[in-house]
């Protein structure tokens, strides 16, 4: 969570024993999710790192469009990227920190066979309200020297309609020199807004640029897998993210 008080972060790994679902409930440790009917309401209860502080609250996401079908990232299925409700509305309540909002926003996931790192090099994702529909850019390259690059825009029952991508422009790169890049009518009108996240792999950023005549405010990441894999930064990962047996 960012904002003018400051940044809440919590991503705690549990083991097997943590975990309770059904067909509408998932729990894991002190934190769940329900979806009843319409939102999925996560209801959050963890412990802020590497300094500890409560992270209490409630978020519903209502899907304004239907969940679109998975896209495969890599040319053996083994890594898909799902756009769950690539528009929607989002409601936030938060006890700790004591703030609440409501805006436009986006559900998606990635599921896999393999870990990210065996299949790609880095990739740079972003996404954004582009007139009634959603826009998703997603350029991914792989171990295996192929790139993929997925330009698409959601229509509100689900449907992904591809379009043409804008020419790639480079960003600026973070503090810990990770590779920024995105696409965009015009290189002039393409830069970082903002840097949410800056860490030795990724960073995830809100950056403005237009695509295919419209100016927008994207969400965007960044992951460098090759650092993610390296020694020094495995060894940083347990300070930000612990884990727990149960």
């Amino acid at each position: 969570m960012y904002g003018a008080s400051g940044k809440r972060w919590a991503l705690t790994e549990r083991g097997r024993g943590a975990l309770t679902r059904d067909e509408t409930h998932l729990r894991i440790g002190p934190s769940a999710i329900a979806w009843d009917g319409k939102s999925l309401v996560f209801e959050i209860a963890e412990i802020g790192m590497p300094i500890p502080y409560r992270v209490r609250g409630t978020v519903r996401v209502t899907p304004e469009c239907a969940p679109a079908a998975p896209f495969l990232l890599d040319a053996a299925g083994g890594h898909r990227w799902h756009p769950f409700g690539p528009r929607a509305r989002v409601s936030v309540e938060m006890k700790n920190p004591d703030l609440s909002w409501q805006g436009s926003g986006y559900l998606d996931g990635n599921s896999g066979d393999v870990p990210l790192e065996r299949s790609f090099i880095d990739w740079d994702w972003s996404r954004a309200d582009m007139g009634p529909e959603a826009a998703v850019l997603y350029d991914v390259n792989r171990r295996d020297g192929t790139s993929l690059s997925i330009a698409a825009k959601f229509a509100s029952d689900g449907t992904a309609t591809a379009f043409a991508p804008p020419p790639r422009v480079k960003l600026a790169t973070t503090g810990w020199r990770v590779s920024r890049a995105t696409r965009s009518d015009a290189a002039s009108s393409a830069r970082v807004v903002d840097t949410l996240e800056d860490t030795p792999f990724y960073a995830r950023s809100v950056v403005s640029a237009r695509w295919n005549g419209h100016d927008v405010t994207a969400m965007h990441e960044s992951l460098s897998l090759d650092r993610f894999d390296s020694r020094w930064v495995q060894t940083l990962l347990p300070f930000r993210m612990p884990r727990l047996s149960g």
